[in-house]
């Protein structure tokens, strides 16, 4: 139910500023919060009570997309701050040329060092090193397209603009979330537990893993990128509407299964993710580019989930 949570979200923080006169961060922190309250509730009921999450979560699709009407009684919430209207990327919602390459300086310091890092750890326990020359090409590889990247992006200049946009404010918020989850999955404990309860939840159980207490921090952790997407999308639009993230269950489910995520649990990572989720954007974008009708891109991107399944499957 993302895309459901995500337009009672969005309408709340919209409405908290329009109607009710918040500022953008308490009114922000507010949709943070009833999206922790939605977590725990749809958790609560899968992992303590034993109620399927699909069962709760075609529930809360429903109910929370008729939630985001009854927040501001079905009525757009226009959003005027400026701030908070950077962050949907919009006339000045970017990094400007100077901001773009200092961002890609430090993430090519930080990939170089990476590289030397786990190189250094590898000898010192006496694992395996690649050859030395894969990891330069490697490596190069990685900051030609870093470098590409940035340069498309501030040699893009809107009409009556001085100067090149840079990367949007919603690249870096998308960067910086796949980062901390990247890390969260693949550095900490509770990414070791979500793993193993994905692979089997009784064996899990057995050795000893908390596998309701994971399963409610798992919705919980849900509740914050949904929130971040939600704060996006109405800066995006400059408003807030109940008919936001409509569908978007569709191609939530798309990304992950696209992008190596097992169906039955256990297999999936979070670049395969985000390479799924490029693709259906790809996809979807480059379709309407090409003016081809909505009834044809649902067909084409259902199509696509459903061969991504099959060749999982096979």
């Amino acid at each position: 139910s993302v895309g459901s949570v995500l337009g009672f979200v969005g309408v709340l923080v919209a409405y908290l500023q329009y109607t009710a006169g918040w500022s953008w961060m308490t009114a922000s922190l507010a949709g943070l919060a009833a999206a922790l309250l939605v977590g725990a509730y749809q958790g609560g009921l899968t992992a303590y009570l034993g109620v399927p999450s699909f069962v709760v979560t075609l529930g809360g699709l429903m109910s929370f997309r008729g939630a985001a009407f009854i927040v501001a009684n079905g009525k757009t919430q226009p959003v005027t701050d400026p701030v908070f209207l950077w962050f949907g990327g919009g006339l000045d919602g970017a990094l400007g040329i100077a901001g773009s390459w200092t961002l890609a300086a430090v993430l090519a310091l930080l990939l170089c060092g990476r590289i030397v890092t786990a190189r250094r750890a590898k000898t010192r326990h006496g694992f395996p090193l690649r050859p030395l020359a894969a990891d330069v090409a490697f490596t190069l590889g990685l900051l030609a397209l870093l470098a590409a990247f940035t340069a498309a992006m501030c040699a893009y200049q809107l009409p009556g603009k001085p100067a090149g946009q840079g990367i949007p404010a919603p690249v870096v918020i998308w960067g910086a979330v796949v980062i901390v989850v990247a890390f969260i999955v693949r550095r900490t404990r509770f990414g070791r537990y979500v793993y193993a309860i994905g692979g089997n939840p009784e064996a899990a159980r057995l050795v000893g893993i908390p596998v309701r207490r994971v399963t409610l921090q798992l919705f919980l952790l849900l509740a914050v990128p949904v929130t971040i997407a939600a704060i996006v999308a109405v800066s995006r639009l400059n408003a807030g509407t109940n008919s936001m993230g409509t569908g978007m269950e569709l191609y939530v489910i798309a990304a992950a299964v696209i992008g190596g995520v097992s169906l039955s649990g256990g297999s999936g990572t979070v670049l395969g993710s985000v390479l799924g989720a490029l693709i259906i954007q790809f996809l979807d974008s480059g379709l309407l580019l090409m003016d081809v009708g909505i009834g044809q891109r649902m067909i084409i991107i259902g199509q696509v989930l459903i061969v991504a399944v099959a060749f999982d499957v096979l």
